[in-house]
């Protein structure tokens, strides 16, 4: 099947939202995966990312701007035993509860719905990286829950499991391009090329998310025998 080039998707809009890209490197040796954040809003755009051990956080840049930390304020990563959760808002809570639970984040994800950002109503979208105790034990998950009905009262809950391939990430992220209100992403994620170097690859995204709109980006790599991992973190604003 065909696969875009990393920068290409993450390009192709100038407000792609935020966005989640999993997979494995070419060298098949580690599993990586990116997440960014961008904004519009005043609001949206004084945050930072923060790294806390495996866990990642956003933070305000400025508190005394901030206006409302509801949907803005959360983990966006976090790892539970040998899995690790990627999502844009406080559903990896959700997650990490019922994987703590040794249920699957599918049944924790039937608990929530998109974000109540009418008329937005800005789809949540999430992973989870099974590393498992073999390098061939590796596999992910991807999800988006959306707006069914345009009006905020029906939900559709996508699902999807991949076997990774060398090379090859997927991309979700939660708008289609720019616009008002912000139209949802459509379809199955992204195919993308995945180079080796975790660098690098956060380097090609960082610099292909549109300057004005793009605030933080997160990637790590982890290497599937001996599961060190390689971490890289971008902020616009620095503290």
């Amino acid at each position: 099947m065909r696969k875009k080039g990393l920068g290409q998707a993450v390009g192709a809009s100038s407000y792609p939202g935020r966005g989640i890209i999993v997979g494995k490197t070419r060298d098949g040796k580690h599993a990586v995966f990116a997440y960014f954040i961008m904004g519009r809003s005043a609001n949206s755009r004084n945050r930072v990312f923060a790294e806390y051990g495996d866990e990642v956080k956003t933070e305000p840049f400025d508190e005394s701007k901030v206006e409302d930390p509801a949907l803005i304020i959360y983990s966006p990563v976090k790892q539970v035993g040998r899995d690790i959760i990627v999502t844009n808002g406080d559903q990896t809570d959700t997650i990490e509860a019922y994987l703590q639970k040794g249920v699957c984040f599918r049944r924790g994800l039937q608990e929530r719905t998109f974000e109540p950002d009418a008329p937005n109503f800005t789809p949540r979208i999430s992973a989870v990286l099974h590393l498992g105790k073999k390098p061939a034990d590796y596999t992910y998950e991807l999800s988006i829950l959306k707006c069914a009905d345009g009006k905020g009262k029906k939900c559709s809950r996508y699902f999807y499991l991949y076997e990774p391939e060398s090379g090859v990430g997927h991309y979700i992220h939660t708008y289609k391009k720019d616009g008002s209100p912000l139209p949802s992403f459509e379809g199955e994620p992204e195919r993308v090329k995945l180079g080796n170097d975790v660098r690098e690859i956060a380097a090609e995204i960082w610099e292909n998310l549109d300057a004005d709109n793009k605030i933080s980006l997160y990637c790590r790599a982890v290497n599937l025998k001996t599961g060190e991992t390689l971490r890289v973190l971008y902020n616009k604003y620095s503290k």
